[in-house]
């Protein structure tokens, strides 16, 4: 497996087959795990295309599979930037982590893509709204 992210918060890596296998730690990594697990089924539910469809999930080693949405990118204006990230509000998701970081581009079909959903919203969820988004403190 290529090795593409090894932080205190998570450890990324794309196998052969190209999954994407991201196992959490650190700072409440059960909580971001659980909460990545949610919005990701949430937005296959509402048929988006352009996020990672989730393969599988592991509680027990806070891991899941993903399918892959193409490769990092390394500029894209702040205007477009603001729009990709827009465009999950219709699927009732805010992206509450929105950095060029988060923003990978298919070449199968042209389509800049959206990741890592840890940190996100689902803004529909009545009062069950869950946010884990990091403050200046974490």
């Amino acid at each position: 497996m290529q090795e593409m992210k090894d932080t205190a918060r998570a450890l990324v890596r794309i196998s052969f087959d190209g999954r994407v296998h991201k196992t959490f730690r650190g700072h409440l990594a059960k909580e971001r795990f659980e909460n990545e697990v949610r919005v990701l089924k949430h937005l296959e539910e509402k048929g988006c295309l352009f996020v990672p469809r989730l393969l599988e999930s592991d509680p027990e080693q806070l891991k899941i599979v993903t399918t892959n949405c193409g490769t990092r990118v390394d500029q894209v204006n702040s205007e477009r930037l603001k729009e990709l990230f827009a465009e999950l509000e219709p699927y009732g998701v805010r992206h509450e982590d929105r950095e060029l970081r988060n923003i990978t581009y298919r070449t199968s079909d042209g389509r800049f893509c959206i990741i890592d959903f840890e940190f996100a919203t689902i803004l529909d969820g009545g009062d069950n709204v869950v946010s884990l988004k990091p403050s200046a403190a974490q």
